[in-house]
């Protein structure tokens, strides 16, 4: 069972001198070098399908999607743990990338299962996008309610649409307030199967992929 909520320390000088005359002379006078404590890494989001095939139809739909926005203390590769008012990254594991770009590609996975219906521009593409995308994760976290339950991960993020009419030939500069803006916030619960870092990794993946799935349908829905 972990204990997610025991802080491991983020870094620690592991030179350690060695003291004692027999144990000097065995060492020629080295230092031994401590053995950390081994790491797992994990990652979630994986593409869930197979992106559609687009055949000669273009999308109906094309969406700028912003970079991400994800709490400081989620957002790197340690995984939050949360007991009430305690915070603790989860000792043993991290994520193989930070948690804000592995979340990133899971998105851009969802929408990219759904290329016969909308299409993402990618970020360096010019012109103006008729829909951008901003989606700001405010939770990511394994959420326990008790030292030593089964947690449930929580994600929680708001998205934002903005449309922008489009340019008539010859016509004036488009304006900020000419667009719409809709907003929605998320969230997902997903159980853990037990306290183990494997069982609260795939909570974390089927509550991401889930999440990711409802955002790329509320967008498509909203921009039709």
């Amino acid at each position: 069972m972990i204990r997610p909520f025991v802080v491991r320390p983020l870094v620690r000088a592991s030179l350690r001198l060695v003291a004692g005359g027999a144990v000097v002379a065995a060492l020629s006078g080295c230092s031994l070098l401590s053995t950390p404590d081994p790491v797992q890494n994990y990652r979630f989001g994986l593409p869930m399908d197979a992106p559609s095939s687009m055949g000669d139809t273009p999308a109906p739909l094309t969406v700028s999607i912003r970079r991400i926005e994800f709490p400081q203390a989620a957002g790197d590769d340690r995984i939050l743990g949360v007991t009430g008012l305690e915070t603790a990254y989860i000792g043993g594991a991290r994520w193989v990338s930070p948690a804000s770009t592995l979340f990133d590609d899971s998105l851009k996975a969802a929408f990219a299962n759904r290329a016969d219906r909308i299409r993402v521009l990618g970020r360096r593409e010019p012109g103006t996008p008729p829909m951008v995308l901003q989606v700001t994760v405010t939770t990511f976290e394994a959420r326990y309610a008790a030292p030593g339950a089964t947690p449930d991960v929580v994600i929680t993020a708001q998205a934002q649409l903005r449309t922008t009419p489009e340019r008539q030939s010859g016509g004036a500069a488009i304006r900020p307030e000419q667009g719409r803006s809709v907003e929605r916030v998320f969230t997902v619960t997903q159980p853990a199967a037990e306290n183990r870092i494997s069982a609260i990794v795939a909570a974390f993946d089927t509550a991401t992929r889930d999440i990711n799935t409802q955002i790329a349908d509320w967008t498509i829905q909203s921009g039709s």
